[in-house]
């Protein structure tokens, strides 16, 4: 069974800084891409930065330059360095991956940028 499981949200000021984490199991964690989606209220669902299989990575316009993405292939983990967070940062952020055609949406974590 797929797992994918965040960590590390919370409150924090506007500059601020949090580090997302994301524990996974089920799948052959270093033969896939993964990434980091986020919902803020009331808005879609929007991606925010992505690690492929080869660590290739690609970010959401509104966050390159202060996030950072990376993956630990050895402790099947993926991480979300977050910089100079702003009030619209703010939202439910999911690590998610499609593995063999099906996407997991892990269960998320609050972050919340106060201003």
């Amino acid at each position: 069974e797929v797992q994918l499981q965040a960590s590390g949200g919370g409150l924090v000021q506007a500059g601020g800084s949090l580090r997302l984490s994301c524990a996974t199991s089920g799948f052959t964690f270093d033969g896939y891409t993964i990434g980091w989606f986020r919902q803020a209220p009331g808005k879609q669902r929007e991606g925010v930065a992505g690690i492929t299989s080869d660590g290739d990575r690609y970010y959401g316009e509104s966050v390159r330059g202060r996030f950072t993405i990376s993956r630990d292939n050895d402790k099947n983990t993926l991480d979300l360095q977050m910089n100079d967070l702003k009030p619209e940062d703010t939202g439910i952020y999911y690590c998610m991956s499609t593995v063999e055609g099906t996407p997991y949406f892990g269960q998320g974590t609050q972050v919340t940028v106060s201003s």
